[in-house]
């Protein structure tokens, strides 16, 4: 047997053909994903339909069907990432490695085992596929890249190249227009100078964001990115949203958040608003000359928002008083209006009763949080995100004008919400992103000049394959995510596509924030360093947006819809 080091020398780094290789492996893998699908819709189906109790009571095989068509639909994008970089004759030796290792990694899991999380593997048996579904994979091209696409040279030589270019904003060409690049420039100078510098202390101080930071955002058109110009925003793609959300993360996930609730409110107005609320609502939040936050998740609702009990009760006026309580609502004090999800119609116990408000408030101070009537909160301690804070709230006769209910009608507020869920997990997933690389910056920068045993620790084999499978997951989860917003920009429905950013997005900015903490040791563990913010902020994007679970159970009921 040949000694390793021989044998890493014998093997050429970038292996021969490798965008013909990789395009050989997307038909078997699109079968693959038929048979899974027919599978598990044989599993889950009773009287010809899909049913709910079976879709739960096969919860593992649902769910792995939607982590198997995420790396399916991850590899595709990779694929048509790599194919324009070649046209445009950018596919570079670090980009066709990033390439070649994805391939590698994902094939190999595919076929051995997909990582859900750090304790649940998924494996086509668990399925119910047999050896014949299996022997789709059976290829020379998969198992080609399945051996050697993923190897110790690949990665070595990555990081090689990952040093040399050290300080540029990313690791491996994006793949997006000149103007995209262009904002992205923006801001990844503006959060190296404002933000970078100051979040670790925001952080351990739990100190809201200074608001000197939202001035300079809303003068940088943060707030009204998307919202359309006629209605005083900038009427930009959603791709440039994910863009200025990445870099702003990478930074601090607090500032990269900020504008997720202005999003979400103008994605409301605009979806199911009246004209006049339009008008009204839309200049004021891009201007940021009000901010809002979303108020919907219940105590005891968590993720079935279908069951919420706070009422909103029409009184003689025509006006609103709203009674119950919320809880994680982020940016909660600071706000001048919230978007409210509260139960109309007393008879129902689903989401066919509720309504959406624009409830206005008073914005709070430090001393003196929440000072409008018929309201209370108390702040949430956190372990991260926190540079907006998190509350609990309490109404109790909160009144909301009757003009403020959102479209004019009661009963549509589940469906409205609904309409928003696209861009926001567009969006968060970006923010996973931003969080990733902030990891992989901090960790590469501590690994080259942390001195152990006489060199860097990027010099070990273990902490470089960290760094590079990092900087690889980054780019397979950034491609799924700018797909999922060129769709969105072309009126196509997205909910899938977005859904397995999200899931995919928050998976690897965990596994960077842990690797990251991994290289810096003991280190890693103290409060004085920023990876340890990091680790914390990267643990809600799992949660927050539609836990993973919730997220594969979606993604699964449209795939075998």
């Amino acid at each position: 047997m040949a000694h390793d080091g021989q044998d890493l020398q014998m093997k050429p780094t970038v292996l021969p053909d490798l965008l013909t290789l990789t395009a050989a492996t997307i038909a078997p893998l699109d079968q693959l994903l038929e048979a899974a699908k027919t599978a598990v819709r044989d599993l889950v189906t009773a009287d010809g339909r899909v049913s709910g109790a079976l879709v739960e009571q096969h919860q593992t095989a649902a769910h792995g069907l939607s982590w198997l068509a995420t790396y399916v639909y991850s590899l595709r994008q990779m694929q048509n990432w790599a194919t324009r970089m070649d046209g445009e004759g950018k596919f570079n030796e670090m980009e066709q490695l990033i390439h070649q290792i994805a391939f590698g990694e994902y094939l190999a899991q595919i076929r051995g085992g997909i990582q859900m999380n750090q304790g649940e593997i998924i494996r086509l048996q668990d399925l119910g596929l047999g050896a014949e579904a299996e022997a789709a994979l059976n290829t020379a091209e998969v198992q080609a890249l399945s051996r050697d696409g993923n190897s110790n040279a690949a990665r070595t030589r990555l990081v090689e190249l990952m040093q040399e270019q050290a300080g540029s904003v990313m690791f491996g060409a994006s793949g997006l227009d000149e103007e995209l690049e262009m904002i992205r420039d923006q801001f990844r100078r503006y959060a190296l100078e404002k933000v970078e510098p100051f979040a670790h202390e925001w952080h351990l101080k739990d100190e809201l964001i200074p608001i000197e930071i939202i001035n300079e955002l809303a003068e940088m058109g943060v707030f009204g990115l998307t919202i359309p110009e006629e209605f005083g925003g900038f009427g930009l793609s959603k791709a440039s949203m994910c863009v200025v959300s990445e870099e702003l993360s990478r930074g601090y996930i607090g500032v990269g958040s900020l504008g997720t609730r202005s999003e979400i409110a103008a994605e409301l107005i605009i979806a199911g608003g009246t004209d006049e609320q339009k008008a009204n609502w839309l200049p004021k939040i891009a201007s940021a000359e009000i901010l809002p936050t979303a108020v919907f998740t219940e105590p005891n609702t968590g993720s079935d928002l279908g069951s919420l009990r706070t009422r909103a009760v029409k009184n003689a006026e025509g006006d609103y008083e709203i009674t119950g309580n919320k809880t994680w609502i982020t940016h909660a004090a600071r706000t001048h209006v919230m978007t409210l999800l509260a139960r109309t119609d007393p008879n129902t116990t689903d989401h066919r009763g509720l309504s959406m408000f624009l409830a206005e408030k008073i914005p709070g101070t430090d001393e003196t949080p929440f000072p409008t009537e018929g309201m209370t909160g108390g702040e949430i301690e956190v372990l991260g995100y926190r540079g907006m804070k998190e509350y609990e709230l309490g109404f109790d006769g909160f009144k909301v004008k009757g003009e403020n209910l959102l479209g004019g009608e009661e009963g549509k507020g589940f469906k409205q919400l609904m309409e928003t869920f696209e861009s926001a997990r567009i969006q968060t997933a970006a923010r996973a992103i931003g969080v990733a690389q902030s990891a992989l910056d901090i960790a590469m920068q501590y690994a080259q000049d942390r001195k152990q045993f006489g060199k860097s620790l990027i010099n070990f084999p273990r902490v470089s394959s960290k760094l590079a499978m990092m900087a690889v997951e980054i780019m397979v989860a950034r491609q799924l995510t700018y797909f999922s917003a060129w769709e969105k920009d072309h009126g196509h429905r997205c909910d899938l596509e977005a859904g397995m950013a999200k899931l995919l997005g928050a998976r690897v900015a965990w596994a960077a924030a842990d690797n990251g903490l991994q290289i810096h040791g003991g280190n890693g563990f103290a409060l004085e360093y920023k990876i340890s913010r990091v680790l914390c902020d990267a643990r809600i994007l799992n949660i927050f947006e539609g836990a993973a679970e919730i997220q594969a159970q979606v993604i699964a009921r449209r795939l075998l819809a």
